[in-house]
């Protein structure tokens, strides 16, 4: 049985094995991290699901009082630690965004990690003693790049859904402006731009349908034959799997399911393009009488 957790409200989405465990929406449960168990909220009680799904963490079990009461100690030295790195960052006057903070209070010695953005690199060598003379604990300070930043803030993107990388995207893979144009979309950076400020992750989703679609489906301009009558390919509807067709005898448009293109035209087509003589006129020669002379 699979079950969803967060370990913020809106946040990312970690699925789970439950095991024998069974706990219901709203509840506090233990997840495995590389840290230890951490303490999350259960927004997806556990169900079966169709398919099997291997590699997935299991569940630790329920959260008790001493894993609560630690979870708020450390929520509030989180949230301490956030606001004594901004006040230091002012006072320093680094142009430094603070993005999250992360409290490791197992092992030795114990530990916050402040993670922040910057326009370019920043030495913050002089910032890091200062921090750690205020916390009375160590400090790191790693930088995140545009994406991470994003991930991590969360926000809503241009379709009014949580950010894919924020909710369930595990890695960023290459998204390049050949896909956007390949989907016949406008080249216009604050048209396919995510909140991140890079291209949005979500060109890569349906790019492999459109390479698909545009590799069997008449090319544009390609006279064609239709239910309709003849005419020529003028667009291209991908998500309906159809193709916009102006006709040649009426001058009127239509959409075409691809399925209900006329393959034997476009055989013609091809076949004339390679030199070989139309078939109507073979016909009209073979069937003519013979002349006279």
């Amino acid at each position: 049985m699979v079950a969803a957790v967060s370990f913020e409200r809106y946040g990312r989405l970690y699925y789970l094995d439950a095991g024998d465990h069974a706990p219901k929406v709203g509840d506090k449960v233990l997840i495995p991290t590389d840290g230890g168990t951490e303490v999350a909220e259960c927004v997806w009680a556990p169900q079966w699901v169709d398919e099997e799904i291997g590699g997935l963490p299991r569940l630790a079990g329920i959260a008790g009082d001493d894993d609560l009461r630690r979870d708020d100690t450390n929520r509030r030295r989180r949230a301490e630690a956030r606001v004594a790195a901004k006040k230091l960052i002012r006072s320093h006057d680094l142009p430094m965004k603070v993005v999250g903070v992360d409290y490791l209070d197992r092992g030795e010695p114990r530990k916050f990690v402040v993670y922040f953005s910057a326009p370019h690199r920043v030495d913050f060598r002089e910032l890091v003693r200062d921090m750690s003379r205020t916390l009375d604990t160590k400090v790191e300070l790693r930088q995140l790049g545009a994406r991470d930043e994003a991930r991590v803030q969360g926000g809503i993107g241009p379709c009014g859904r949580d950010l894919c990388c924020a909710t369930f995207l595990k890695d960023f893979e290459p998204v390049s402006v050949r896909m956007a144009k390949d989907q016949d979309l406008p080249v216009n950076p604050l048209k396919i731009s995510g909140a991140c400020g890079r291209l949005l992750c979500c060109l890569k989703y349906e790019h492999p349908l459109y390479q698909e679609f545009k590799a069997s489906a008449p090319r544009l301009g390609e006279t064609i034959g239709t239910p309709e009558g003849d005419g020529r390919v003028i667009g291209h509807n991908v998500p309906g799997e159809s193709v916009v067709v102006r006709l040649a005898a009426s001058g009127q448009t239509c959409r075409c399911a691809r399925a209900d293109v006329c393959a034997p035209r476009r055989a013609h087509d091809d076949a004339v393009a390679a030199g070989a003589r139309p078939t109507a006129e073979v016909a009209d020669e073979e069937g003519s009488p013979p002349s006279d002379g």
